[in-house]
């Protein structure tokens, strides 16, 4: 089931692992993420896209932004493997808590045993 923030315009696609951002009805750009198991888990972002025609309009923070915001909602941490969400959780401490190195090895581990996931 999708869960939207509709004045950002970015919905959660929990089923293809996606939060996806909107403008004018299309897609600008999305994070593909998935959920870590096991217990406490996690949110793992792998990849950031945004479309050629939506670049340099803050999208892709946009969408970092809202990443952690779904994390934090879920009581989760936010694992950010993917080097444009990483970059972002730097320069936007207060709203990227610093997740344990051991959780981002199990998040590494976990893709690399299921490539399906990227």
């Amino acid at each position: 089931m999708a869960r939207e923030n509709t004045a950002a315009g970015i919905r959660d696609d929990r089923e293809r692992c996606e939060l996806v951002a909107y403008e004018d009805g299309s897609v600008a750009g999305v994070i593909a993420y998935f959920v870590m198991y096991p217990e406490p888990g996690a949110l793992v972002a792998v990849h950031t896209v945004v479309e050629p025609e939506h670049r340099g309009k803050g999208m892709a923070g946009a969408l970092a932004r809202e990443f952690y915001a779904m994390a934090a909602r879920e009581g989760v941490p936010a694992v950010p493997l993917c080097p444009y969400v990483a970059r972002w959780a730097r320069g936007h401490p207060d709203q990227a808590p610093e997740v344990p190195q051991e959780l981002v090895g199990g998040a590494e581990r976990q893709l690399a045993s299921h490539p399906e996931l990227s």
